[in-house]
């Protein structure tokens, strides 16, 4: 006999009560109007420590549960327990969430906790945030690549960075260095600097939307010097990009267009 397709299903406990939210670089102005209904809306909000101190500047009524870096998997399954309770959830996640962020790792678990359902919302990444304090340097192809060896073999990267040079893309760096990895970024300039030029146009951008938000323009020379953090953005520009009027600009395309 066939079920009366009029006849609605019970909802599961839990189901579609998860949220995957990307809140931008950190300051209130990147949060999408999207995941800042979602904030409102949800009954927890769960990330890593300093993502959900920010969000308590603007939600302090919430309910909050955080674990510190290196503990994601748990971060996760904390997530998915508290949203079988009925709870609406909100995992929160710098940037956007599936960028260097927490969607991944939230699908990959799912066939676990079949009663839950999730939703990704996306958010405004660093590379294109910190793009736009310095001018337009992704105007053209580019690779965004994370100096950090926590879950990618330093030899890897090296490879990505040689490639991504010998290719003429303009390079966005995540994660440039902390204090276990002081000299990463000298590292990966010294690797560029076997096949770019030591006055490359190069940019950095630090604490991206918040308060004490610096961007530099300089040359891949100095940009070697440099003492970046994990706060920091940076942009190594290809053979096209130039300063115009102090900002960092890369051309749309190789071929100089007149336009009459």
């Amino acid at each position: 006999m066939e079920q009366d397709s009029s006849e609605k299903k019970t909802p599961v406990p839990g189901s579609d009560t998860i949220i995957i939210a990307g809140i931008g670089p950190g300051g209130e102005g990147s949060i999408t109007r999207e995941v800042w209904r979602e904030l409102e809306a949800c009954d927890i909000i769960i990330g890593y420590t300093v993502y959900t101190e920010l969000m308590k500047r603007y939600f302090p009524d919430k309910e909050y549960l955080s674990t510190p870096m290196r503990r994601e998997e748990e971060r996760c399954r904390l997530v998915f327990e508290q949203a079988r309770t009925g709870k609406r959830v909100v995992m929160v996640c710098s940037g956007d969430a599936g960028v260097y962020g927490m969607a991944g790792l939230m699908i990959s678990l799912l066939p676990e906790y079949p009663e839950c359902g999730l939703k990704i919302l996306s958010g405004v990444t660093a590379a294109t945030a910190g793009a736009a304090v310095l001018g337009a340097p992704l105007m053209h192809d580019f690779a965004v690549i994370s100096l950090s060896d926590l879950m990618t073999p330093w030899e890897k990267i090296e490879k990505r960075l040689r490639v991504s040079a010998e290719a003429d893309l303009v390079i966005c760096l995540y994660n440039p260095a902390s204090r276990r990895r002081a000299d990463y970024l000298k590292r990966a300039c010294n690797i560029l600097l076997t096949v770019m030029e030591a006055n490359r146009v190069c940019g950095v951008v630090r604490q991206i939307s918040r308060e004490e938000e610096r961007a530099e323009v300089m040359t891949l020379q100095e940009l070697r010097e440099y003492p970046a953090d994990m706060f920091t953005t940076v942009y190594i520009g290809n053979s096209q990009t130039r300063i115009i009027d102090g900002r960092m600009v890369t051309p749309r395309g190789y071929a100089a267009e007149k336009v009459e």
